[in-house]
Protein backbone atom coordinates (compact mmCIF):
# COMPACT_ATOMS: atom_id res chain seq x y z
CA UNK A 1 0.00 0.00 0.00
CA UNK A 2 1.38 3.38 -1.04
CA UNK A 3 1.08 6.01 1.70
CA UNK A 4 1.82 9.73 1.55
CA UNK A 5 1.89 12.19 4.43
CA UNK A 6 1.67 15.96 4.37
CA UNK A 7 0.61 18.84 6.58
CA UNK A 8 -2.72 20.36 5.58
CA UNK A 9 -2.37 23.43 3.40
CA UNK A 10 -4.61 26.33 2.47
CA UNK A 11 -5.39 26.27 -1.28
CA UNK A 12 -2.51 23.86 -2.07
CA UNK A 13 -0.40 23.80 -5.22
CA UNK A 14 -0.53 21.08 -7.89
CA UNK A 15 2.26 18.89 -6.48
CA UNK A 16 0.38 18.53 -3.20
CA UNK A 17 -2.53 16.84 -4.94
CA UNK A 18 -0.34 14.88 -7.34
CA UNK A 19 1.22 13.04 -4.38
CA UNK A 20 -2.21 12.30 -2.92
CA UNK A 21 -3.45 11.03 -6.30
CA UNK A 22 -0.47 8.65 -6.52
CA UNK A 23 -1.24 7.15 -3.09
CA UNK A 24 -3.62 4.51 -1.79
CA UNK A 25 -3.85 6.33 1.55
CA UNK A 26 -2.94 9.89 2.50
CA UNK A 27 -2.29 10.94 6.09
CA UNK A 28 -3.11 14.55 6.90
CA UNK A 29 -0.35 15.56 9.33
CA UNK A 30 -2.51 17.78 11.48
CA UNK A 31 -1.19 17.21 15.03
CA UNK A 32 2.26 18.74 14.52
CA UNK A 33 3.27 22.30 15.37
CA UNK A 34 2.41 25.16 13.04
CA UNK A 35 5.48 26.76 11.51
CA UNK A 36 5.52 30.49 10.86
CA UNK A 37 5.94 31.47 7.18
CA UNK A 38 5.04 27.94 6.07
CA UNK A 39 2.43 27.18 3.41
CA UNK A 40 -0.05 25.96 6.00
CA UNK A 41 -2.09 29.16 6.03
CA UNK A 42 -1.20 30.76 2.71
CA UNK A 43 -0.74 30.21 -1.00
CA UNK A 44 -0.32 31.99 -4.32
CA UNK A 45 -2.92 32.87 -6.93
CA UNK A 46 -2.42 34.34 -10.39
CA UNK A 47 -3.56 37.89 -10.97
CA UNK A 48 -3.48 40.19 -13.98
CA UNK A 49 -0.33 41.76 -12.52
CA UNK A 50 1.53 38.53 -11.71
CA UNK A 51 0.77 36.67 -8.49
CA UNK A 52 -0.19 37.45 -4.92
CA UNK A 53 -0.33 35.70 -1.58
CA UNK A 54 -3.63 34.79 0.01
CA UNK A 55 -2.90 34.42 3.73
CA UNK A 56 -5.31 33.41 6.47
CA UNK A 57 -4.37 35.41 9.59
CA UNK A 58 -3.81 33.04 12.51
CA UNK A 59 -3.55 33.51 16.26
CA UNK A 60 0.09 32.66 16.89
CA UNK A 61 1.59 35.50 18.92
CA UNK A 62 3.10 34.18 22.15
CA UNK A 63 1.87 30.64 21.44
CA UNK A 64 4.75 29.00 19.59
CA UNK A 65 5.45 25.57 21.03
CA UNK A 66 1.73 25.13 21.75
CA UNK A 67 0.33 25.51 18.25
CA UNK A 68 -0.87 22.19 16.91
CA UNK A 69 -2.42 22.74 13.51
CA UNK A 70 -5.69 21.20 14.70
CA UNK A 71 -5.94 23.87 17.42
CA UNK A 72 -4.78 26.87 15.40
CA UNK A 73 -7.23 29.74 15.64
CA UNK A 74 -8.03 32.37 13.01
CA UNK A 75 -7.91 36.06 13.86
CA UNK A 76 -11.43 37.45 13.94
CA UNK A 77 -10.44 41.11 13.74
CA UNK A 78 -9.68 41.16 10.03
CA UNK A 79 -11.64 41.06 6.78
CA UNK A 80 -9.53 38.32 5.22
CA UNK A 81 -12.53 36.40 3.83
CA UNK A 82 -13.81 39.35 1.85
CA UNK A 83 -10.28 40.10 0.60
CA UNK A 84 -9.64 36.51 -0.49
CA UNK A 85 -12.96 36.14 -2.27
CA UNK A 86 -12.61 39.52 -4.01
CA UNK A 87 -9.09 38.61 -5.14
CA UNK A 88 -10.16 35.21 -6.46
CA UNK A 89 -13.25 36.62 -8.16
CA UNK A 90 -11.35 39.55 -9.63
CA UNK A 91 -8.54 37.35 -10.90
CA UNK A 92 -10.55 34.44 -12.31
CA UNK A 93 -14.05 35.64 -13.18
CA UNK A 94 -13.17 35.42 -16.90
CA UNK A 95 -11.53 31.98 -16.62
CA UNK A 96 -13.41 29.32 -18.63
CA UNK A 97 -14.44 27.17 -15.66
CA UNK A 98 -14.72 29.73 -12.87
CA UNK A 99 -18.51 29.79 -12.83
CA UNK A 100 -18.67 26.02 -12.23
CA UNK A 101 -16.89 26.42 -8.89
CA UNK A 102 -17.58 30.02 -7.84
CA UNK A 103 -20.69 29.10 -5.83
CA UNK A 104 -18.70 26.86 -3.50
CA UNK A 105 -15.98 29.42 -2.86
CA UNK A 106 -18.41 32.28 -2.40
CA UNK A 107 -20.20 30.18 0.24
CA UNK A 108 -16.94 29.25 1.99
CA UNK A 109 -15.83 32.87 2.26
CA UNK A 110 -19.24 33.90 3.45
CA UNK A 111 -18.98 31.67 6.55
CA UNK A 112 -17.42 32.49 9.90
CA UNK A 113 -14.30 30.44 10.60
CA UNK A 114 -12.73 30.27 14.05
CA UNK A 115 -10.18 27.50 13.38
CA UNK A 116 -7.89 26.98 10.40
CA UNK A 117 -8.13 23.18 10.19
CA UNK A 118 -11.89 22.98 9.41
CA UNK A 119 -11.50 25.66 6.73
CA UNK A 120 -8.67 23.76 5.04
CA UNK A 121 -10.57 20.48 5.31
CA UNK A 122 -13.74 21.86 3.69
CA UNK A 123 -11.83 23.40 0.80
CA UNK A 124 -9.62 20.35 0.29
CA UNK A 125 -12.61 17.98 0.30
CA UNK A 126 -14.16 20.02 -2.48
CA UNK A 127 -10.94 20.21 -4.48
CA UNK A 128 -10.30 16.46 -4.21
CA UNK A 129 -13.73 15.80 -5.65
CA UNK A 130 -13.34 18.44 -8.37
CA UNK A 131 -9.97 16.91 -9.32
CA UNK A 132 -11.42 13.35 -9.35
CA UNK A 133 -9.03 12.15 -6.63
CA UNK A 134 -10.53 9.30 -4.59
CA UNK A 135 -7.59 8.45 -2.30
CA UNK A 136 -8.59 7.45 1.22
CA UNK A 137 -7.70 10.08 3.86
CA UNK A 138 -6.92 9.83 7.58
CA UNK A 139 -5.76 12.44 10.10
CA UNK A 140 -2.54 11.91 12.06
CA UNK A 141 -4.34 13.22 15.15
CA UNK A 142 -6.43 10.04 15.01
CA UNK A 143 -3.35 7.78 15.01
CA UNK A 144 -1.89 8.80 18.39
CA UNK A 145 1.80 9.01 17.55
CA UNK A 146 4.09 10.96 19.90
CA UNK A 147 7.26 10.59 17.85
CA UNK A 148 8.97 13.34 15.84
CA UNK A 149 10.67 13.90 12.47
CA UNK A 150 11.70 10.72 10.61
CA UNK A 151 10.54 8.51 13.49
CA UNK A 152 7.09 10.11 13.30
CA UNK A 153 6.74 9.41 9.59
CA UNK A 154 7.90 5.83 10.05
CA UNK A 155 5.56 5.28 13.00
CA UNK A 156 2.56 6.56 11.04
CA UNK A 157 3.46 4.35 8.08
CA UNK A 158 3.68 1.30 10.36
CA UNK A 159 0.35 2.12 12.01
CA UNK A 160 -1.51 2.15 8.69
CA UNK A 161 0.33 -0.82 7.14
CA UNK A 162 2.31 1.00 4.46
CA UNK A 163 4.55 -0.99 2.12
CA UNK A 164 5.70 2.12 0.23
CA UNK A 165 6.08 5.65 1.56
CA UNK A 166 5.78 8.34 -1.10
CA UNK A 167 7.74 11.26 0.30
CA UNK A 168 8.07 14.82 -0.81
CA UNK A 169 11.39 15.65 -2.46
CA UNK A 170 12.87 17.26 0.66
CA UNK A 171 12.32 14.08 2.66
CA UNK A 172 15.79 13.17 1.39
CA UNK A 173 17.17 15.65 3.91
CA UNK A 174 15.87 13.95 7.05
CA UNK A 175 14.35 10.50 6.48
CA UNK A 176 16.26 7.48 7.84
CA UNK A 177 15.89 5.31 4.74
CA UNK A 178 17.71 2.33 6.27
CA UNK A 179 15.25 2.23 9.16
CA UNK A 180 12.30 2.30 6.76
CA UNK A 181 13.88 -0.56 4.82
CA UNK A 182 14.39 -2.50 8.04
CA UNK A 183 10.62 -2.30 8.60
CA UNK A 184 9.86 -3.47 5.07
CA UNK A 185 8.78 -0.04 3.82
CA UNK A 186 10.16 1.16 0.50
CA UNK A 187 10.66 4.93 0.21
CA UNK A 188 10.01 6.80 -3.02
CA UNK A 189 10.52 10.51 -3.57
CA UNK A 190 8.27 12.77 -5.55
CA UNK A 191 10.19 15.01 -7.95
CA UNK A 192 7.30 16.95 -9.38
CA UNK A 193 7.73 18.25 -12.90
CA UNK A 194 5.35 21.17 -12.98
CA UNK A 195 3.19 21.16 -16.12
CA UNK A 196 2.24 24.25 -18.06
CA UNK A 197 -1.36 24.96 -18.99
CA UNK A 198 -3.60 27.73 -20.23
CA UNK A 199 -3.79 30.81 -17.98
CA UNK A 200 -5.89 33.86 -18.72
CA UNK A 201 -3.26 36.42 -17.64
CA UNK A 202 -0.26 36.66 -19.93
CA UNK A 203 2.89 34.57 -19.58
CA UNK A 204 2.54 31.28 -17.69
CA UNK A 205 3.48 31.30 -14.00
CA UNK A 206 3.96 27.98 -12.20
CA UNK A 207 3.43 26.98 -8.57
CA UNK A 208 0.10 28.72 -8.14
CA UNK A 209 -2.71 27.26 -6.06
CA UNK A 210 -4.45 24.36 -7.77
CA UNK A 211 -7.54 26.56 -8.15
CA UNK A 212 -5.62 28.36 -10.90
CA UNK A 213 -5.50 25.09 -12.84
CA UNK A 214 -9.09 24.16 -12.01
CA UNK A 215 -10.58 27.49 -13.10
CA UNK A 216 -8.58 27.50 -16.32
CA UNK A 217 -8.73 23.84 -17.39
CA UNK A 218 -11.77 22.30 -15.72
CA UNK A 219 -12.13 18.55 -16.34
CA UNK A 220 -8.63 18.38 -17.83
CA UNK A 221 -7.13 19.34 -14.45
CA UNK A 222 -6.62 15.79 -13.15
CA UNK A 223 -4.75 14.68 -16.25
CA UNK A 224 -2.61 17.83 -16.27
CA UNK A 225 -1.59 17.80 -12.60
CA UNK A 226 -0.71 14.10 -12.49
CA UNK A 227 1.99 14.47 -15.11
CA UNK A 228 4.75 14.78 -12.46
CA UNK A 229 7.53 12.27 -11.77
CA UNK A 230 8.29 9.86 -8.95
CA UNK A 231 11.79 8.51 -8.30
Amino acid sequence: MIVSINQPTYLPWLGYYDRIAASDLHIILDHVQFEKNSMTNRNKVRTSEGWTWLTVPVLSKGKFGDLEITKLGISENTKWQKKHWNTIKGSYSKAPFFKEHSGFFETVYGKEWHKLAPLMEEISRYLLDALSITTKMVRSSELASVKTKSDLILDLCIKVGATTYLSGFFGKDYLDIELFNAHGIHVQFQDYQHPSYQQIHGEFLSHMSVIDLLFNEGLKSHEILTGGAVQ
